[in-house]
């Protein structure tokens, strides 16, 4: 690529400086289904990692003001999450964000706040949490995902139904503990361009599950998080995902679509804006299909023909690239899938 050192200051000068990694957490605790947990010990060695590190923690206020704002953030920022208000993120891992001064955030269904005092956390205990600088904000009413229209119902009524139902959790949230930031968490990460449409038009921020860095491009309706619970959890799994960098990209047309059936979508066209990396060092994995071969067509967009149709499920494209000005971090992006089985059926929650 031309002018690779010219641009390369330049984007070191202006935009990676703001690289934040999101960490998403549900359980702390060595009880509860493993895919959403981690051990209270491992969790507390996450936290002892960004102290010992230099990681700032900010709150998650902090990042999308300074993204709405286009204003930098120091370099290796992190915000911590929580999905679903489980007790233990209370009884396991607030003492342990405590001991290190960390702020957090919780995204909670208020349809299911308080149904199991010994499952789920009190709408008491949000409110003295809430009280204590902790982020509550909105995950649904009852955990429903967003993407899934029922049978014998268009899309324009289903989001015409949710826009009801989140608005309504909104306003539970705030009456219960004062709060209202209008951030959503997608539950099961699940989203369209239409229930994009709908968070940027009812000014919400949208959260996914996708991994990758944030940063001041980065798109407020598809907000990617890191999974840190298992088998996410090792620490040097963790390192690699705190260090990464932000890809500034574009997708355009069916690009940003989300849902397929199988072998409906056959190829992914990318445009991408960072010039601090080598193309021939991009590498992009599908899950279940491996490492892709990757088409440049011209210095800013590139094409991935799947070798296989994609499975059924949730299925991530993750594509990384080392950086040129900052040698041992890695730039992340991660585009989402939901592929239906045959007969636009969905597959199992």
């Amino acid at each position: 690529m031309k002018y690779r050192l010219l641009a390369a200051l330049c984007y070191c000068l202006h935009l990676t400086s703001f690289a934040t990694v999101i960490l998403q957490y549900h359980h702390v605790s060595e009880e509860t289904p493993a895919s959403t947990s981690i051990s209270p010990k491992q969790f507390a060695k996450h936290m002892q990692y960004l102290e010992d590190n230099n990681f700032k923690v900010i709150p998650l206020s902090t990042l999308i003001d300074a993204i709405k704002q286009h204003k930098a953030l120091p370099d290796k920022t992190v915000a911590i999450t929580f999905d679903d208000a489980y007790i233990d993120i209370l009884t396991h891992g607030k003492p342990i964000l405590d001991k290190h001064g960390f702020a957090f955030t919780i995204f909670i269904n208020p349809g299911m706040v308080g149904q199991n005092t010994s499952h789920f956390l009190s709408w008491q205990q949000l409110k003295a949490m809430a009280d204590d600088g902790v982020i509550i904000a909105n995950h649904g009413m009852n955990h429903d995902s967003l993407a899934r229209t029922p049978a014998g119902m268009t899309n324009k009524a289903w989001l015409a139904k949710n826009t009801e139902s989140l608005l309504h959790a909104e306003k539970i949230i705030e009456a219960e503990t004062g709060q209202s930031w209008r951030y959503l968490a997608y539950p099961y990460g699940e989203f369209s361009p239409e229930v994009q449409q709908w968070v940027n038009e009812n000014n919400f921020v949208g959260f996914s599950q996708q991994s990758g860095a944030v940063g001041i491009n980065t798109d407020l309706t598809s907000i990617p998080r890191f999974p840190a619970s298992q088998p996410y959890d090792q620490l040097s799994s963790l390192r690699d995902k705190l260090d990464s960098l932000p890809f500034s990209i574009r997708l355009d047309g069916v690009n940003q679509q989300t849902i397929f059936e199988q072998g409906e979508s056959t190829s992914l066209s990318i445009n991408i804006d960072v010039d601090d990396f080598n193309p021939e060092q991009l590498n992009c994995y599908i899950t279940g299909l491996g490492r892709q071969k990757i088409l440049w067509q011209g210095e800013e967009v590139f094409t991935i023909n799947y070798s296989a149709p994609l499975p059924t499920g949730r299925v991530r494209c993750n594509c990384t690239a080392p950086s040129i000005s900052k040698p041992g971090r890695y730039y992340w992006f991660s585009k989402p899938f939901f592929i239906q089985e045959e007969n636009r059926q969905w597959y199992p929650l």
